[in-house]
């Protein structure tokens, strides 16, 4: 149980007991400072421990925000500090030192809690300090000072201030103006009946599954159903984030669950229409899978941009100048948003065209749409790059490197080709993988099935893709290099999947896309959450992207149509297993041990 040391001589009237019990504190009271690192040596190591000044005054929710956010080994509010189990030992030294100086007394002006927060700061800790905004955080050092403080505390509404702040930051339009203004009232809702951010995530995925299983029925009626549950869905989505910023409810395990169900429930409701479709008479899988494999990219375009320039120095250009421009002008924020068709856009469009509409006209809006905002998207990131004047570090080329997923033949051939690639320009990386991939793909779609020629692309892309990653991925335009090894290996399996012309093989084709892109998407959450990259076992045995091309192009050489579509189908459970059973495992031992909180407050998916 997490404990509070309340230190210094009780107010009288004072609540502030009473609220950090209401947090789920257990309190105990100290004098000074010798009384309070006596009581500090006694909490259990593996407690969250706070030492808060008795005069605090403040609304619930400063406390709240200072005191228990998951997220942060040790954070502080005015009259506030408080460590996590990691952090511990930073406040016991910096508690000792306060001690031992003889400067912590009851009858002290200053506050012990702020001059541990100080000496925790001179030691080089990272100390976290909420935005409080218009709630109060105070140590009034006399009557006149605290009577005011009360007043401040009334003037503002602490559960308006907590409601407004459970919404997120930036978000798109359709999710800011149509869902956010009652969604966040549910979020509320939720808490107050104690549910967990995780039992909202999964209810939307159930609903999303739902919604896929009327589509699959091909009826009007089914169509019209599946709309309404996929926007009940999406509220639900938008929900759980907001009750977890609401209760402050942050957990490693609920992000995973956040970002993984998010994409399971979009690709299974393109499943579903495309069974459905297929109910009656249309087949569309082709277009469902093309659908899967542009927002697989494009997610991968803002994953490799984003990882590249983490920590970036002289991270400046005159294109990122122009967008904070067009930022600065209201009406500019919110059509560059939506011109990105983000999660909340993409989902209204879907939910409204399956509704009125037929599958194929659903996935020809949904390919237009997404194939805009990926070239808007990528030009401007091209653009960015190319204007500025950055170094890359290290960490971001390793980071590429894991997103790359270079099997064990890549990694093979390119130790022979790093004298080599040193010698070659800048850009070589990016346009020797676009380029294998473009002639690997190409070869699939213009030459029969069955003939050798795909095979023959296939080695040759073994070779570009190794010559793309035989040096670190530190160039300008280094980040697109995962993203055209994703577009090669997906589309060829497409491609070569609607070559057999057989019935039940681009199903399969779906099914082993979506396992391998799974595999893709953990490694970035994985990356994201400081947790690593998947281990060597696991890229080496799904055999990396060069691997998994080259066996299915060897697949398509050797076996009939019929085979063929039965080899994919063994190859997507294959790999659907292997990766989801030790991603399962990952997750659910980071979340045992205590690993940091991870929440995402960027762009919308």
């Amino acid at each position: 149980m997490p404990t509070v040391i309340l230190t210094g001589q009780p107010v009288p009237g004072s609540s502030i007991e009473s609220e950090l019990r209401s947090l789920g504190f257990d309190v105990h009271l100290a004098l000074g400072a010798a009384d309070t690192e006596t009581l500090l040596a006694r909490v259990p190591g593996e407690h969250r421990v706070a030492v808060v000044d008795a005069r605090f005054v403040g609304h619930p929710h400063a406390l709240r925000l200072g005191l228990t956010d998951p997220r942060f080994p040790l954070a502080a509010i005015p009259g506030a500090v408080t460590a996590q189990p990691a952090a511990r030992q930073a406040l016991t030294r910096a508690m000792a030192r306060e001690n031992s100086a003889g400067g912590g007394t009851a009858l002290a002006v200053d506050s012990l809690a702020d001059r541990i927060t100080a000496a925790l700061d001179a030691d080089g800790a990272d100390v976290h300090r909420p935005e409080l905004g218009s709630l109060v955080a105070a140590v009034p050092a006399d009557p006149q000072a605290r009577n005011e403080a009360r007043q401040a505390v009334a003037a503002v509404d602490d559960e308006a201030v907590r409601l407004k702040s459970a919404v997120k930051a930036r978000d798109g339009f359709v999710t800011t103006f149509f869902i956010s203004p009652y969604s966040r009232y549910i979020a509320r809702w939720c808490a107050r009946r104690g549910l967990t951010p995780n039992q909202v995530t999964t209810a939307s995925l159930i609903t999303a599954l739902i919604a896929a299983g009327c589509a699959a029925t091909g009826t009007r009626g089914g169509f019209v159903a599946a709309g309404v549950l996929l926007i009940a869905s999406f509220v639900l989505d938008c929900t759980d984030g907001q009750l977890a910023r609401y209760s402050l409810q942050y957990s490693t395990l609920g992000a995973w669950l956040d970002a993984t169900f998010d994409r399971a429930k979009e690709y299974a409701y393109y499943a579903g229409l495309a069974l459905g479709a297929a109910r009656g008479g249309d087949d569309v899988w082709a277009l469902a899978l093309g659908a899967m494999v542009l927002q697989t990219c494009r997610h991968v375009v803002d994953f490799s941009f984003n990882e590249a320039n983490h920590d970036a120095s002289a991270n400046t250009s005159p294109t990122a100048a122009l967008s904070d421009k067009l930022d600065s002008v209201g009406w500019t924020v919110w059509v560059r948003r939506m011109i990105v068709l983000p999660i909340g856009e993409r989902w209204a469009m879907i939910a409204v065209l399956t509704a009125l509409t037929t599958p194929r006209i659903t996935f020809y809006a949904l390919l237009i749409g997404c194939a805009f905002s990926a070239t808007y998207t990528t030009a401007g990131r091209v653009l960015r790059s190319l204007t500025r004047r950055a170094t890359r570090t290290d960490r971001a080329a390793k980071a590429l490197a894991d997103l790359a997923d270079s099997g064990p033949l890549a990694e093979a051939v390119a130790r022979g080709l790093r004298s080599t690639a040193r010698r070659l320009p800048g850009f070589t990386a990016p346009a020797v993988a676009l380029l294998g991939g473009a002639a690997v793909v190409a070869t699939a779609a213009l030459t029969g099935f069955g003939g050798p020629w795909p095979l023959v692309a296939a080695i040759a892309y073994l070779l570009t893709s190794s010559l793309a990653v035989a040096r670190p991925l530190k160039g300008a335009l280094d980040w697109l290099v995962p993203p055209f090894f994703r577009a090669a290996e997906y589309l060829t399996v497409l491609v070569l999947a609607a070559r057999a012309d057989v019935n039940g093989a681009l199903p399969a084709a779906f099914g082993l896309v979506a396992a391998v892109a799974y595999h893709h998407y953990d490694t970035v959450y994985r990356i994201r959450g400081d947790a690593g990259a998947p281990p060597q076992w696991l890229v080496r045995t799904v055999g990396g992207h060069e691997g998994r091309t080259l066996v299915i192009c060897v697949l398509a050489v050797l076996l009939t149509a019929t085979q063929f579509k039965l080899a994919l189908t063994v190859l997507a459970v294959a790999v659907a297993l292997v990766v989801l059973v030790e991603s399962i495992r990952f997750w659910v031992a980071a979340h045992k041990v205590g690993a940091p909180a991870v929440h995402d407050e960027g762009e919308p998916a």
